[in-house]
């Protein structure tokens, strides 16, 4: 059994780390509401753009445009955001999971990274680096997924990659997050989802289909990479609280069991001590 000073020791180590990560999760917590609203603001927004645009270009019949078809090239380009930080339960661990398990073989992988954490652990597993764009998630700005968009666009129209994905956390509400990982080019949409009659309707550009494209699908590819950075972000914080306040919990159980032990240790020194004091007593009577 362990002595008393041991045990008041771990006690009062395991109460240090509490304090900690009572104050992470209440600096998580204040993080969380400014990165929640973000969140929850843009949302609509970058939902209705990949509706609205997966709309059109279902409409628009046969249309032969550099965006709409595969590259030449094997390579895929996944632009994949994490974290810069760890102690964030299975945030990180979830998106590299999301990469390996996607079936698309590691040789075949470029990764334009945001986030080091998911980055150092997919470049142990054999995966390439292509850039690294690690500081943008500590505060996303538009300009950063513009900065984004532009390389992996030219990478693409330069036959680098012949496919370009973008995997990230989804943000359902503060304890629910969702790992996804996007097809942004070629861009795919399904007719079906299409009334008959919009499906009958075909789109008409102006002032013609290759210059709408270029501008449509840029600002579309750069909306879902920054709708993925504010989403992040507030996953991020939200898995992060979780996981302090779990921790916190854990050091409240942890501190109440080794209370119990060292009054244990104590009544039972006391004990002996009694016990010696009346056997040397009795000896001396």
């Amino acid at each position: 059994m362990a002595s008393m000073r041991d045990i008041q020791r771990r006690k009062s180590s395991i109460t240090s780390i509490q304090q900690i990560t009572k104050a992470m999760k209440l600096v998580s917590t204040v993080k969380l509401q400014k990165t929640r609203n973000q969140a929850e603001q843009s949302k609509p927004y970058f939902e209705n753009m990949y509706r609205v645009v997966t709309s059109i270009l279902a409409r628009s019949g046969v249309v032969d445009h550099r965006y709409l078809k595969p590259g030449k090239s094997k390579e895929k380009a996944v632009v994949v955001i994490s974290s810069n930080r760890g102690l964030a339960g299975g945030y990180n661990s979830n998106i590299v999971r999301m990469i390996t398990d996607s079936g698309i073989p590691k040789e075949e992988v470029r990764l334009y990274n945001i986030g080091r954490k998911a980055g150092e652990a997919l470049l142990k597993k054999g995966y390439t680096v292509e850039q690294d764009y690690s500081d943008v998630i500590n505060a996303p700005m538009f300009s950063d997924a513009q900065t984004i968009c532009n390389q992996v666009l030219e990478d693409f129209e330069a036959g680098k990659t012949g496919e370009i994905y973008l995997v990230y956390t989804s943000f359902k509400n503060t304890v629910v997050h969702e790992p996804k990982m996007l097809k942004l080019l070629p861009v795919e949409f399904d007719t079906q989802e299409l009334s008959k009659e919009e499906r009958d309707t075909l789109m008409n550009y102006e002032p013609g289909e290759e210059e709408a494209l270029d501008i449509i699908i840029p600002k579309y590819i750069t909306s879902l990479i920054y709708g993925g950075l504010v989403e992040a972000a507030a996953s991020e914080n939200g898995a992060r609280m979780q996981a302090m306040d779990s921790a916190t919990s854990n050091a409240e159980e942890m501190i109440e069991k080794l209370s119990l032990q060292y009054n244990r240790a104590r009544q039972g020194s006391i004990t002996q001590e009694l016990t010696e004091i009346i056997a040397g007593a009795e000896a001396i009577s």
